[in-house]
């Protein structure tokens, strides 16, 4: 008897969908405009790197997971502070202005408590000591990407690749 779930050797595609960007062209000019716009400079890139890595964890999706990984490895995090991200709120390696980043996205992407903001104002506040009125706009226009791109992740089901020239997309 086998098993159904078994693991083979035949490599099985894990795509649900074509690569959205042949299908819909437009894309890659929204997908541009997002990178230009968050690639400003008012917000260190590794922290943009840092808030997608955790929204990848959040919503549970490998391909994004592996992507943000391999981006922060690129840009030289160390593998503490990747590691870490999923425990940040007691992982000594983040500055004040990385958790604040990162508490604002868990709380745009995590269900908010029973009669409660998802961002509260002291939450905004937390980040407003840390990031000027630019940076914040940026790093709202960060979480805006991301959430962009998880849609596409979670329903088309890319298969799972640490840079953005592997083909991810059947």
């Amino acid at each position: 008897m086998t098993n159904a779930n078994s693991n083979t050797n035949a490599a099985a595609p894990l795509s649900r969908m074509a690569d959205p960007s042949r299908l819909v062209p437009e894309m890659n000019d929204v997908s541009a405009a997002l990178f230009r716009a968050t690639g400003n400079r008012s917000v260190p890139r590794t922290t943009i790197g840092l808030v997608h890595l955790r929204a990848a964890q959040i919503v549970h999706n490998t391909y994004l997971t592996v992507l943000n990984t391999g981006f922060l490895r690129k840009a030289g995090e160390t593998e503490e502070r990747i590691t870490a991200v999923s425990s940040w709120q007691d992982a000594p390696y983040f500055t004040p202005a990385e958790r604040a980043a990162l508490a604002l996205v868990e709380a745009v992407l995590q269900p908010a408590p029973q009669g409660k903001e998802r961002v509260s104002d002291e939450l905004y506040a937390q980040a407003a000591e840390h990031y000027d009125e630019k940076a914040l706009a940026t790093l709202t226009i960060a979480i805006g990407q991301i959430n962009f791109f998880i849609a596409l992740a979670l329903i088309g089901k890319p298969a799972p690749v640490a840079s953005l020239a592997d083909r991810q997309w059947d």
